[in-house]
């Protein structure tokens, strides 16, 4: 039975589709939400704790980084169940598709590398080695260049997607779980959980500018115009909203009491989507209003979010 969204459904929607699809770790499942109705109108099998998830261009599959049992599952949309396998390395974590569509970058925590899977053959193309513990990938908008959030060495590691080879380290914080890379390429957004900020890193000189937000940043997002990025901070329980040109918080929006555990984000050009962990929730945000439109209930630990 589909599960009931907390308002009244509004403007804000998902990408081309009209879906929204969050990974729920506890469940071994993605919930499938209708970014018009906020209602969950699937419930597909994933894998061992799924943790990472994207979307392929035209919608039809879902790619999910399954942290239990180091492989991808490959879900047909139409079809809502998993069609193919791919083995990659130990814990993967955090994927990104790359903006043509053609390779797939998994982040393996357990393995130190990233696994890079070509979208036609559902193989595994290349194996690139990495910083510590590597947990969150992001791409260039022209698609040449991959950032890569490693945890364990406080760093990025850079890779250049012609060659599928790490040029540049960059210096990246206590223990950065999450970046996002301007439209012009110019600045990564990087949070740092234990140090409590959001770093805005020059990707030509490395030079990085500190954004205090809350306590425990976990994800960070930049809107698609560039001129905001959103930090979702477990510990309050709320979204910091980040000025890009000015590098402060402009607004905090709170989703719930602390425990509500915010945990990874989706920013569109028509909303903000927040998957909430402690509290098995999505919410839905109007970026222009900064209020909450809609909160889904969804499936036990709730952690990836992408829209498509």
């Amino acid at each position: 039975m589909d599960k009931e969204a907390t308002h009244v459904p509004t403007a804000p929607r998902g990408g081309t589709s009209g879906r929204v699809y969050v990974t729920n770790q506890q469940d071994n499942t993605v919930s499938v939400v209708d970014a018009r109705t906020y209602k969950v109108v699937a419930t597909v099998p994933a894998g061992l704790a799924p943790e990472g998830i994207a979307v392929t261009k035209d919608g039809r599959h879902l790619y999910i980084a399954n942290n239990g049992s180091a492989r991808v599952s490959v879900v047909d949309t139409r079809k809502k169940k998993i069609v193919k396998t791919v083995r990659v390395g130990k814990s993967p974590t955090g994927i990104g598709l790359s903006p043509d569509g053609r390779a797939l970058y998994v982040a393996n925590g357990r393995s130190n590398t990233v696994s890079v899977i070509g979208i036609r053959t559902n193989r595994v193309a290349k194996t690139i080695s990495v910083g510590k513990s590597p947990v969150n990938v992001a791409f260039s908008r022209d698609g040449r260049t991959a950032y890569v959030a490693n945890s364990g060495s406080g760093s990025l590691s850079v890779i250049d997607t012609r060659t599928r080879r790490v040029v540049r380290r960059l210096p990246a914080g206590r223990f950065p779980v999450a970046v996002a890379i301007t439209p012009d390429g110019k600045s990564a957004y990087v949070a740092d959980e234990v140090g409590k900020r959001v770093l805005a890193i020059s990707t030509r000189t490395g030079k990085a500018t500190a954004v205090r937000v809350g306590q425990g940043p976990f994800d960070v997002a930049v809107a698609p115009d560039g001129r905001r990025a959103y930090s979702a901070d477990l510990g309050p329980g709320n979204i910091s909203v980040i000025d890009t040109g000015t590098h402060r918080v402009s607004a905090t929006i709170a989703l719930g009491p602390p425990g509500t555990d915010p945990f990874n984000l989706e920013v569109t050009g028509q909303a903000v989507y927040v998957a909430n962990q402690g509290a098995g929730t999505l919410s839905v945000i109007d970026p222009n209003s900064r209020k909450v439109v809609a909160t889904v209930t969804l499936g036990a630990s709730p952690y990836g979010v992408t829209a498509g």
